[in-house]
């Protein structure tokens, strides 16, 4: 009989490709960067006066510029750049059947609009009793 022991899988004994791929230092410290350059850019849009396009042109500003922040995150700190290539078609596919579904619940709510407008207009007073005025 032979005395033979289970080899014990440990993290450091996995094969290369089964390993973490941590990113450079200075991968990390320019994508830090960017997202703060981004931000000063948001709040400075908003408060500097010839920086500032009206309301919307400030909501279209702000949303592009939290899509690309929200992108840098997900490439860079939680590593799906460096994944499979599934990982980030199954995240860009999620997110595309979210904004479908938000935007066929937006063509929804506009639809019914001049309905709504016409029920508040029967009596005010029936729209949120609470706050109307005396």
């Amino acid at each position: 009989m032979t005395n033979v022991t289970p080899t014990a899988t440990t993290h450091a004994t996995h094969s290369p490709e089964h390993a973490a791929h941590p990113p450079p230092l200075g991968v990390l410290a320019a994508t830090l960067a960017a997202l703060l350059l981004l931000t000063f850019i948001t709040v400075g849009v908003t408060r500097v006066a010839w920086l500032d396009l009206g309301p919307t042109g400030n909501l279209w500003i702000a949303l592009v510029i939290a899509t690309v922040k929200g992108t840098l995150v997900v490439l860079y700190f939680m590593h799906v750049r460096y994944d499979k290539p599934v990982i980030g078609l199954i995240l860009i596919t999620t997110l595309v059947l979210a904004l479908v579904f938000i935007g066929l619940t937006l063509t929804d709510s506009v639809q019914y609009q001049d309905t709504i407008q016409a029920w508040r207009a029967e009596d005010p007073t029936r729209y949120a009793p609470d706050l109307q005025q005396p």
